[in-house]
Order: C-alpha cells, then sequence, then structure tokens
C-alpha cells in the first residue's frame, strides 16, 4: 500500500462530507476522516455484496456474530473482557451518547463534559434539554492538556447524572492514564454518576502510550460504564454507519434499550459485514497507517517548530488530529476565518469544541505527506503575507 500516493482529482470526486463542504480550491483537513485507501477486507466485503446483487436487509442484528468479534478484540488488544450479551448494536457513537443521555437523565438535569470535546457532546446536551456542567481541561507549560480534577471534585450539584468521558480525547489528542481515570471513577461512585465513555479513537494510539478501557478499571466502574465505540475511525469507514455499546450490567442495558430500538432506526449489512471484517482480519493495514500517521505527526511538530513557532501544539497521543493553539497570531476574524479566506484551506472551528477552543483550529493529518505539506505551507504562507494589524 502506498500511502504517499494520490490523486487530487479522484479524492475531489468523493461524495463525502469532507471533500464536498468547500470549493475545489480549499484543502480540507478538517473532519476526522483519512485520505488512504480502504482496507482490503472492506473492499472485499463490498465486492462481493456487488457480485451477489446483494444489497437487501440484513438480518436482525442479534445473530450477527459482531458482538463476540468486538469482545475478542478487546481483550486481545486492551485486555478487557466485556460479555457479549451486554453489547448493543447501534448506528454511530452519536447515537449512543443521545440514547444514554435521554435514558439516564431528566431534562433540566446535569450532565458533565469536559472541553474542548468532540462538538457532539454540547450538541446532544444541549438539544435534549439537559443542563451542561462543564470541566474544561487545563493546559500545561508544555501545551499537555490535563484533566482538571480538582474542578471535577467540586462538581457537586446533586442533579447531575451524567459524565460524558472522551479518551482518547478529541481534539487534544490526550489518553488519559490510569491515576486519571481512576479519581474519575472514584468520584463517579461517590456521586452515582453514569459514566458514558467515548473510545472511538482507542485504535489509534501511538507507540508510549497505552488505552485503559474506562470499565476495566474496577468492577465498580464497570459496573456504572457505558462504553461507546467502532471500527469507523480508525478503519475509515464512516458512511457504513455501523458502532457498538457495551454495558457494565445488564440493568444499564435495559434501561438504555427502555427507547425502542426502531426509534433509532436500523443497521445496515455492509456496515455490519465490513466492521466484523476489519476486527477480524484488517490490523496489518491499521499497523501500516499507523506507522504512517506517526510520521505525520512528527511533520507537523518539525514543520510548525519551523515555520509556525507562534502556533502553540503538543502533539496527540492518539487519533490523527492536531490541536493547534493560534491566539498569539491574532488572526482576523477568528484562525478558522482566516486560514479558510487567506489559505484555502478548511480546518475545524475551535469555538465549536466549547469555550476553551477560542482561538484554536483543529488540524486533520491524514492524508499523503505530499497534502500535508500543501495545507502546512498554504497556512504558512498566509501567516507571512497578512497585512500587520492597523496598517
Amino acid at each position: 500500500m502506498d500511502l504517499d500516493h494520490f490523486d487530487l482529482e479522484q479524492l475531489r470526486s468523493r461524495r463525502g462530507e469532507k471533500w464536498r463542504l468547500y470549493p475545489d480550491d480549499v484543502l480540507p483537513a478538517w473532519v476526522a476522516e483519512m485520505d488512504f485507501p480502504l482496507p482490503p477486507p472492506v473492499r472485499e466485503v463490498v465486492q462481493a455484496a456487488i457480485d451477489r446483487d446483494d444489497l437487501g436487509y440484513p438480518l436482525h442484528p442479534m445473530p450477527t456474530a459482531l458482538p463476540q468479534v468486538f469482545c475478542q478484540r478487546m481483550e486481545e488488544r486492551f485486555g478487557w473482557t466485556v460479555e457479549p450479551r451486554r453489547v448493543e448494536l447501534l448506528t454511530d457513537v452519536v447515537q449512543g451518547i443521545y440514547v444514554a443521555i435521554a435514558q439516564f437523565s431528566a431534562k433540566g438535569e446535569g450532565v458533565v463534559v469536559q472541553t474542548p470535546v468532540y462538538p457532539p457532546f454540547l450538541t446532544a446536551v444541549r438539544e435534549t434539554g439537559r443542563r451542561r456542567v462543564d470541566n474544561p481541561l487545563a493546559a500545561s507549560e508544555g501545551g499537555r492538556w490535563e484533566l482538571d480534577l480538582d474542578g471535577l471534585a467540586a462538581v457537586t450539584d446533586p442533579d447531575v447524572r451524567l459524565l460524558l468521558l472522551c479518551n482518547p480525547q478529541n481534539p487534544t489528542g490526550r489518553v488519559l492514564d490510569r491515576g486519571e481515570l481512576e479519581a474519575i471513577a472514584a468520584l463517579a461512585v461517590e456521586r452515582d454518576w453514569v459514566v458514558v465513555s467515548d473510545e472511538i479513537h482507542a485504535d489509534l494510539v501511538y507507540p508510549g502510550t497505552d488505552h485503559i478501557p474506562f470499565a476495566a478499571l474496577s468492577p465498580e466502574a464497570e459496573a456504572r460504564t457505558i462504553t461507546l465505540t467502532s471500527a469507523t475511525k480508525a478503519f475509515n469507514i464512516p458512511g457504513l454507519r455501523c458502532a457498538v455499546a457495551a454495558f457494565g450490567s445488564d440493568a444499564l442495558k435495559r434501561r438504555f434499550n427502555g427507547l425502542p430500538r426502531h426509534v433509532r432506526g436500523g443497521l445496515g449489512s455492509l456496515g455490519l459485514e465490513a466492521t466484523e471484517a476489519v476486527w477480524r482480519r484488517g490490523q496489518p493495514w491499521l499497523d501500516e497507517v499507523l506507522r504512517y500517521l506517526d510520521g505525520n505527526r512528527a511533520f507537523v511538530t518539525g514543520f510548525l517548530a519551523e515555520q509556525l513557532p507562534e502556533v502553540g501544539y503538543h502533539p496527540p497521543e492518539a487519533g490523527y488530529l492536531a490541536w493547534l493553539d493560534c491566539r498569539a497570531l491574532a488572526l482576523e476574524p477568528s484562525p478558522h476565518a482566516f486560514f479558510l479566506e487567506r489559505a484555502r484551506v478548511g480546518l475545524s472551528d475551535g469555538p465549536a469544541f466549547g469555550p476553551p477552543g477560542e482561538g484554536f483550529v483543529r488540524l486533520n493529518f491524514a492524508t499523503p505527506r505530499a497534502l500535508l505539506s500543501e495545507i502546512l505551507e498554504r497556512m504558512a504562507k498566509a501567516v507571512r503575507e497578512r497585512v500587520p494589524s492597523g496598517a
């Protein structure tokens, strides 16, 4: 697989939102989607369905082997034992977040979020009529984002029902260590919170860092945890719409499923088959992609240090998203708008991730290195050529 090769016209012909949101002269580096070839097991699944003329209704999800395959993968990769009977299939992780909020809290009750965070966390709380309780992450002097555990402990509101956890974290790329996770778990047990843990980036952790599933911490933590994940980020198949929820107790699963399944919509046969295929046979592809992404991560680090030293940045410990602090550049009207208008680069706008995102943008570096270089060169050139304030 030649990950350096790309055909810009072929990328622009894609029908997904990454390459369709902006005009053709904009290079998109926003939504979490890769520009690499699909994993061979996905191609095989899709081609086999075409060869059979087979896009009919899938079997009811329960007979699929996917829960067992998921549990085996969790055991092999993370040492986390999950019971297949406690695994529920979903359309996507965001669906799981909405259902969990709806089923485990009432309107007006509190949901803790740790900003900056994946924007659907924030919209889910707002759109379900719950009250958002912010526990912002704090940037250390070295730029690494840390949990504010004292701030979390100060959340004494008796009407808080859930904590939405994103680990590995999006957009900062932090992978929380055991001590941090155990501190969260202790508070969750003490306050009787349900923890909804989005672990969709767990397969994208770089060497030197280990992902610890929240539910694997202890029986007490497990009993109050709903773990949400999917193959879509690591194996680049978000359009196939398939995810899983793993419940730490039968009671959690029953309550979650109190919302009838048909309200959530059905699952597609290609998503079910492709997810099973990559979890069984896709690891060699992912290993190769991760090595390349690690190289891109280093490339971004070096480029920013040399060409845009004013931009604050700490390399992610997982994922392919760079969280860039552009506040020192004082870009107008905002970093996102500046780079879109002046560099013709489409990034994710920092404020969408919550108040700590003001002055930030998120850059997706899961693309061939020559294209990544062009994106960064455009950004640096736009900064060099901007008209000084007041001129």
